[in-house]
């Protein structure tokens, strides 16, 4: 990709010197004053019938196995390459070259490169506290997608080694926690850039970063502070503010693990399907997908168990009832609304084994649930800086100077994008509505803030769009549409201009559609207007319109 600020910087010298070497500036051809008299050339010969010269055949493609060559045993940039192979075809997942490499101390990042390469570069951002590069398999939504498109691939480890769940790293190597918060993408970048030009003899004419819940904080705090890196950035699910969030995790961790405060797979059902019962219709049809949520206005104290105390499956406690309102309602810590979490409206679908099971409740042992999981290692490592400390003892914003620091390294807070967009950026955020991780309301806050910090609607659909996806899980499962390609319509917009408007999205269920629905620009949402009780009808999205709530 080529640096624009450069690029007009060369185009503005070689300006200049046509215009030398033309005379201007008191010059011509007869000598007054100029450097560099002007020679006229000949008129052109006559047209005697000959056929012009045939061009020149264009180049053969680099083949991945080429490419591997090429790099193997390299040090580029401030990359080493510490392995370079071919990876077969396996299925969907086409052969690529396989290229591993290491920025030291200790950043990690793997490149994919395809046999016939579009010239273009995909970014892929990573999940949780990073720690690893996921595999090339069936089923990836990121980099399989840009493989099979033509597309060379990287992601890293972002600069440490460990599950996605831990963060101990941070407690001790501040490196590690700077290229984690902020740095890792820059970093690969400089060296990822050269390798290509090494493996293909030339730069990506375009470059995009794609990326789900912290590859999508990731994502945002590249648009934010380096604004120049990428032509065009995909936040899928963005866990952009951290300490909001985290909080949030910590509010509803000690609600779960209070006395009578958790919830099995009975009342996660029973809950579930009262919202269902609730709101379900308010979309045109009854799909088991909440799609107009905007309409829907339930609320959890209908199932109060007579008394309070937990009589049964059928009902919630107050206790459940308390547990529920902790995961649902806005928190805002140490008295700053920047360090905010407005909570996860109930989508549904919190019966889904990704839901609500594996995030909020722990199946009934909330001290398995993710959200705990991910607070607690936050908590010792981050701000109690103490591997010992109980997190549920701890509270959230008790030191705000260690508060602070956290929101420094990775928060993603700032809605200010003009940088980005006076360089040409485009940008599409997306977010699943049954998402029990990060609410989808931090993504429709963050657009919205955004859109008043551009100057309003009309600058910011010049460069952005948002997109909520019903009935999805965290970035990507649940019983809604999950799959879309929001890659192509980036590359879409960023090389040809031609501006996205209504997606479409599918559900695949064992390699076949099973259903399709419009995927609409926020603040609609897709409204059927099929024929009833026809459930063939219903699966096609041309039997949806995006309509406003």
């Amino acid at each position: 990709m080529r640096d624009r600020k450069t690029f007009g910087w060369r185009a503005a010298g070689l300006t200049a010197a046509l215009l030398s070497l033309a005379g201007c500036g008191g010059g011509g051809s007869n000598g007054g004053g100029g450097f560099f008299p002007v020679t006229v050339a000949p008129p052109p010969a006559a047209d005697n019938g000959a056929a012009p010269p045939a061009p020149a055949p264009a180049p053969a493609p680099v083949t991945a196995q080429q490419a591997c060559t090429s790099l193997e045993g390299k040090t580029v940039g401030a990359a080493t390459v510490t392995a370079a192979a071919v990876v077969a075809a396996s299925g969907e997942v086409p052969a690529y070259c396989k290229v591993n490499a290491r920025i030291d101390p200790k950043l990690n990042f793997e490149l994919r490169l395809p046999d016939a390469w579009n010239n273009k570069l995909q970014y892929f951002g990573g999940g949780g506290y990073n720690g690893s590069i996921p595999p090339l398999v069936a089923g990836d939504l990121l980099s399989l997608p840009a493989v099979k498109k033509g597309f060379a691939t990287v992601g890293s480890d972002s600069g440490h080694q460990a599950s996605g769940l831990d963060a101990s790293w941070a407690l001790d190597d501040p490196t590690a926690a700077q290229l984690f918060g902020s740095l890792s993408v820059p970093t690969v970048m400089s060296s990822v850039v050269e390798m290509l030009k090494v493996a293909y003899g030339t730069a990506p004419a375009k470059s995009y970063f794609e990326g789900c819940s912290n590859g999508g904080r990731e994502a945002l705090m590249t648009a934010q502070r380096y604004p120049n890196l990428f032509d065009g950035i995909i936040a899928r699910a963005p866990a952009y503010n951290w300490v909001g969030f985290m909080g949030g995790f910590n509010r509803t961790a000690k609600a779960m693990s209070a006395p009578g405060g958790s919830l099995d797979a009975a009342k996660v059902a029973t809950l579930s399907k009262a919202v269902r019962d609730a709101c379900d219709a308010d979309d045109g049809i009854v799909d088991g997908v909440v799609s107009n949520p905007a309409a829907c206005n339930f609320d959890p104290q209908v199932l109060r168990c007579v008394g309070g105390a937990d009589t049964g499956s059928n009902c919630l406690s107050d206790a459940q009832l308390a547990s529920v309102a902790s995961t649902t309602s806005p928190a805002v810590f140490a008295g700053s609304p920047t360090y905010r979490d407005p909570g996860r409206p109930l989508a549904g679908n919190e019966d889904d084994p990704a839901a609500f099971g594996l995030w909020t409740t722990g199946a009934g042992n909330p001290q398995m649930a993710l959200q705990y999981l991910f607070q607690d290692t936050t908590v010792k490592t981050y701000l109690a800086r103490n591997l010992a400390a109980d997190s549920l003892a701890y509270t959230w914003d008790q030191d705000t100077g260690a508060l602070y620091g956290l929101a420094a390294l990775n928060d993603a807070t700032n809605v200010d994008l003009r940088p980005f967009q006076n360089s040409g950026g485009k940008l599409i955020l997306w977010h699943g509505e049954n998402d029990a991780a990060l609410s989808y309301r931090t993504t429709t806050e963050y657009y919205t803030n955004m859109v008043a910090a551009v100057g309003g609607q009309g600058t910011a659909d010049t460069f952005t769009r948002l997109y909520l996806a019903p009935g999805v899980n965290h970035c990507a499962g649940g019983p809604g549409a999950d799959v879309s390609d929001l890659l192509g319509a980036l590359d879409a917009w960023a090389d040809k201009g031609t501006a996205p408007g209504t997606l479409e999205a599918s559900k695949i269920v064992a390699g076949a559609n099973a259903f399709s629905r419009p995927l609409c620009q926020f603040p609609r949402y897709p409204r059927y207007t099929g024929p009833s009780n026809d459930a063939e009808a219903a699966k096609l999205a041309s039997n949806y319109i995006c309509t406003s709530p």
